[in-house]
């Protein structure tokens, strides 16, 4: 009996072990604190939207900091979600700094 019950709580912990790597694996990721620029971006580029497509919102390109100047990230695709719509990033003047605002999804 001693020997059924050593092994029903090895099958457990056993259990128990990818259980946990699932739980760790799927955290959220926070919100990165926001940087800011003293260099003003470029203007934005023209950008041919795609035909619509359903389903999806078509978040426009941008520009993005990287560390030593800025770098153009193209424009994509956005899954659909219902009872909200899309807010698109943007630069933000804050003084004499810029800083990154996160596209969001708005209720």
């Amino acid at each position: 009996m001693n020997v059924l019950r050593s092994l029903f709580k090895w099958r457990q912990a056993l259990l128990l072990v990818p259980l946990t790597l699932a739980a760790l694996a799927s955290t959220p990721v926070f919100a990165q604190p926001p940087v800011y620029i003293q260099q003003a971006p470029p203007p934005m580029r023209m950008e041919v939207m795609p035909g619509p497509r359903p389903g999806y919102v078509w978040d426009q390109g941008h520009w993005r900091w990287e560390g030593r100047g800025y770098v153009w990230m193209p424009g994509h695709w956005q899954p659909v979600r219902y009872n909200a719509h899309w807010r698109p990033g943007h630069w933000q003047a804050r003084g004499p700094n810029w800083y990154w605002v996160e596209g969001h999804w708005a209720r």
